[in-house]
C-alpha cells in the first residue's frame, strides 16, 4: 500500500511534527510511505512563539518533501498535483485547529480516483475558539472518506459536525523519541534543583487553557516539601504568570524554565519529577500526558476532555474533582499520602505501554483503510 502523509514534519517543531515523523516510521514498516512537508506552516505573524523552527542542528530520520504553503492558494494546487504524481493509495492528513481547513480541505477534494483520504484529528473545536472555526472545520471534514480521533471527546465533537462520519477511536501513541530514563539524582543536578523534595512538573507549551495560573495558585498553599518545575514556551505574555510567581509565598522554590524545552531536555525534566500536574481548562488529549507515560510518571489532571477517560480509568494518575486551584492542590496531597497510590499508578502505567504503542496505532489505522 502506498500512503502518503501531509502534515508537518522538521524542520518543523513541536509534537505534531515528532508524531508524524513516528508515524511515517512505523508505517513504513508495512506500506510505501511518502512524506509532503509544509512550505510554509504559518505566516509568522500568526505564530505565537518564537520560532517555528527546530534550532537545535537536528536532522529528520527521512525526507519529507516540502509542498504546501498553507498562506498560498496556488500551492494547493501544485500541492494536489505533487501528491496525485505519487500514486498514494491513500492520503493521510493531520487537523487541529481550522486554520489548515481550506488548503488541506482543498487537497482532500484533488486526491485520484481510488485513494482515499483519512484524516487523524487531534481537534475538531480548537481550545480557543472563534466565530469561524465550525463552517471552515465542516468545509474539511467534507472531504474526507474516514476519521481517526484520538479519544472519545474528539468523537464527540465530529459527530457534532458530521454525524455519518466514518471513525475509529485510537488513543495518542506513547512517545518514545526522548530517550531512556536517566538516575533522577543527575537530573535533579543538571537542572538545579534539591532532591529532597517532591517535585510537581508542569510541561508544554504555555497557553491560558492550560492553566498554569491554577496550578501556580494551588502550589501556594502547599508546605516546604514541594517545589515545582515549569518548562516549557509562552504562547503569548508571560506577565500574568511572572505576577503569580512574584506573590507566591513559595516563589523560591519554582524553579521557570521558560522556552521551548528541546528534544534532547526532556528526559531531565520528566525524571527529576516525581508527578505531572496537567491544570487544563480544557482538553481532548495531551501529548504531555504520552511522554510522561514514557518515563513513568504519573499524573494529576482535571477532568476536561479525554484526560479523564485517558488518566483517571486508566489508573495511570489521579483526576481532581473541580478545576481550581484547592482541588488541585487536595489531589496532589492525596497522591504523595500513600506511597501505595504511586505504586499503583507505575503498574497501570506499563499496562498501558503496550496498549498504546506506535505498532497497534498503525495495524488499527489500516485495518479501518481496509474497511472504507
Amino acid at each position: 500500500m502506498r500512503t502518503a502523509v501531509l502534515s508537518c514534519f522538521p524542520p518543523y517543531r513541536g509534537g505534531i511534527s515528532q508524531f508524524n515523523t513516528s508515524l511515517c516510521q512505523e508505517l513504513s514498516k508495512s506500506c510505501t510511505v511518502g512524506a509532503f512537508n509544509f512550505k510554509r506552516q504559518y505566516p509568522e505573524f500568526l505564530f505565537p512563539g518564537k520560532t517555528q523552527y527546530i534550532t537545535d542542528g537536528s536532522r529528520p530520520p527521512f525526507e519529507a518533501v516540502p509542498v504546501l504553503d498553507t498562506a498560498n492558494p496556488f500551492s494547493y494546487i501544485s500541492s494536489a498535483r505533487a501528491i496525485s504524481r505519487w500514486r498514494p493509495d491513500l492520503l493521510l492528513m493531520r487537523y487541529w485547529m481550522p486554520y489548515f481547513a481550506p488548503s488541506q480541505g482543498f487537497v482532500a477534494r484533488h486526491m485520484p480516483r481510488g485513494c482515499k483520504v483519512i484524516s487523524i484529528l487531534d481537534n475538531v473545536i480548537p481550545h480557543e475558539s472563534h466565530f469561524f472555526d465550525r463552517p471552515l472545520t465542516s468545509y474539511y471534514l467534507k472531504g474526507h472518506d474516514g476519521f481517526v480521533v484520538l479519544c472519545n471527546a474528539v468523537r464527540d465533537d465530529l459527530l457534532r459536525l458530521k454525524p455519518d462520519a466514518r471513525y475509529i477511536v485510537s488513543p495518542h501513541p506513547i512517545y518514545s523519541n526522548f530517550g531512556d530514563r536517566i538516575p533522577r539524582s543527575t537530573a535533579m543536578k543538571e537542572l538545579g534543583l534539591d532532591p529532597q523534595k517532591k517535585t510537581l512538573l508542569f510541561f508544554g507549551l504555555i497557553r491560558e487553557y492550560k492553566g498554569l495560573d491554577i496550578l501556580i495558585e494551588a502550589f501556594s498553599g502547599l508546605d516546604d516539601s514541594y517545589q515545582l518545575l515549569i518548562a516549557g514556551e509562552p504562547y503569548g505574555s508571560f506577565e500574568r504568570y511572572r505576577k503569580l510567581i512574584d506573590a507566591s509565598p513559595n516563589r523560591s522554590r519554582i524553579h521557570l524554565f521558560d522556552r521551548f524545552i528541546s528534544d534532547s531536555e526532556v528526559a531531565g525534566f520528566f525524571c527529576a519529577s516525581d508527578l505531572c500536574v496537567l491544570p487544563y481548562r480544557s482538553a481532548t488529549q495531551s501529548g504531555i500526558s504520552s511522554i510522561a507515560y514514557h518515563f513513568d510518571l504519573p499524573m494529576v489532571t482535571t477532568a476536561v476532555g479525554g484526560l479523564k477517560e485517558m488518566i483517571g480509568e486508566t489508573g495511570t494518575g489521579i483526576v481532581t474533582e473541580s478545576i481550581t486551584p484547592e482541588a488541585v492542590r487536595r489531589a496532589v496531597s492525596e497522591y504523595f499520602s500513600d506511597e501505595g497510590i504511586r505504586r499503583s499508578c507505575v503498574e497501570a502505567i506499563a499496562k498501558e505501554k503496550d496498549r498504546l504503542s506506535w505498532s497497534r496505532f498503525c495495524s488499527n489505522l489500516i485495518e479501518f483503510y481496509n474497511s472504507l
